[in-house]
Formats: structure tokens, C-alpha cells, sequence
């Protein structure tokens, strides 16, 4: 028995009525993104991340001050700066090149960013502050405040930490 074979004008009417279905679908709803609002919220993130003495108009209110004495086991004041990844090491390197974006971000779209140009502002100057600490012994730079392993190892809000921060 031969083979059954398909013939063009034999199947361009089904392909034409499923062209057709399709386009008659209902299109979907183009969302229209909120920048300002993401904006808004990632500057937000990053106050929630702060180690150190907070300011008082921090706006993530459930945060307290934390790891007030990093750096003291080596005589040196490493307060302030960020956590990293949602634990509580600060690693430098990274810290250094997210505060590179972000005020890079801030010189070139700082003139859209509206009212949250000032916190985006303060979180730079945050990083920056403690940059400037790790780097302020010459020839000496700190680049991790925390014990990851043991940080890694338990779950704990940064106000409540009793890992190593040496």
C-alpha cells in the first residue's frame, strides 16, 4: 500500500481556519510598568539590608541597630555597610560593586528618579561610608566582616547574631 501524502491545496484550508482562530483570539493587555514604584521599593531593599547604627529616618521601621562592634576585635571600626544575600556577612567586594552601579545609576538616571533620588543618594553614601573604613589602614584592606560558614548555618535576624564577626 503506498504511502498517504499530504497535497498543499488539500490542507490550506485547515491552515487557514487555524491562522484565523489565532488571529481572532483576544489579545492580551500590554501591563504597564510602574518604574517609579520598583525604584522606589529597590532603594527600600537596601535599607533593610543596613548593619550599624541607624539613622532615624529609616524607613523599614522593624529594623533595629546592629553589629555595633564589627571590626573591634581587630581595633579597627567597621560598623555601618551592608549584608550580603540576605545573611549577615558583609562582603566588601560585592558591596563595592553594587555602590559602583548604583551611583553610576544615579549619575545617569538621577534626574528621573524624583523623590527617591535622595534615598538613592543615602544608600550610596551608606556603602561608601563603610568603604572608607575598611580602607582606611594603609596598605590594609577588609574585605568580609562574618564567619559565612557559621552564618550560613543558622537563620537569625541581624539585631539577634552571635556568629564570629571578626
Amino acid at each position: 500500500m503506498a504511502p498517504k501524502s499530504f497535497s498543499f491545496p488539500g490542507i490550506f484550508p485547515a491552515l487557514l481556519a487555524s491562522s484565523l482562530a489565532l488571529l481572532l483570539l483576544p489579545t492580551p493587555i500590554i501591563a504597564v510598568h510602574d518604574y517609579h514604584d520598583a525604584l522606589r521599593k529597590s532603594i527600600l531593599f537596601f535599607e533593610g539590608q543596613r548593619s550599624g547604627k541607624l539613622p532615624p529616618d529609616q524607613r523599614v521601621k522593624w529594623r533595629r541597630d546592629s553589629a555595633l562592634r564589627d571590626g573591634s576585635t581587630a581595633g579597627v571600626d567597621l560598623t555601618g555597610g551592608y549584608y550580603d544575600a540576605g545573611d549577615n556577612v558583609k562582603f566588601g567586594f560585592p558591596m563595592a560593586f553594587t555602590t559602583t552601579l548604583l551611583a553610576w545609576s544615579i549619575i545617569d538616571f538621577g534626574r528621573n528618579m524624583g523623590p527617591e533620588l535622595k534615598n538613592a543618594v543615602k544608600a550610596v553614601k551608606w556603602s561608601t561610608d563603610y568603604l572608607l573604613k575598611a580602607t582606611a589602614k594603609p596598605g590594609v584592606v577588609y574585605v568580609q566582616v562574618g564567619d559565612a560558614y557559621s552564618d550560613h548555618s543558622c537563620w537569625e535576624r541581624p539585631e539577634d547574631m552571635d556568629t564570629l564577626r571578626t
